[in-house]
């Protein structure tokens, strides 16, 4: 699946890593998507829950290696 935007938020600390993942969300359209890589541990944790408590679609959660990758669909 090709994501309409990739973000790289490997070695970003929480909450940062969601505070980034959210502005990128508000600078895109109703139903686009949105790649982003996340450490393990809180990162992974945290980041996709919030985002789906704003109503948004957790579309993919793959590890790989010590990371993850998420892809998200704006509402």
């Amino acid at each position: 699946m090709k994501a309409d935007r990739f973000e790289d938020l490997s070695g970003v600390r929480c909450p940062l890593n969601y505070a980034k993942t959210k502005m990128l969300l508000s600078n895109m359209e109703s139903g686009q998507t949105l790649e982003i890589i996340l450490d393990d541990g809180p990162p992974i944790r945290n980041v996709p829950g919030s985002v789906q408590q704003e109503g948004h679609v957790i579309l993919c959660q793959e590890k790989q290696g010590d990371q993850w990758n998420v892809v998200i669909k704006k509402v």
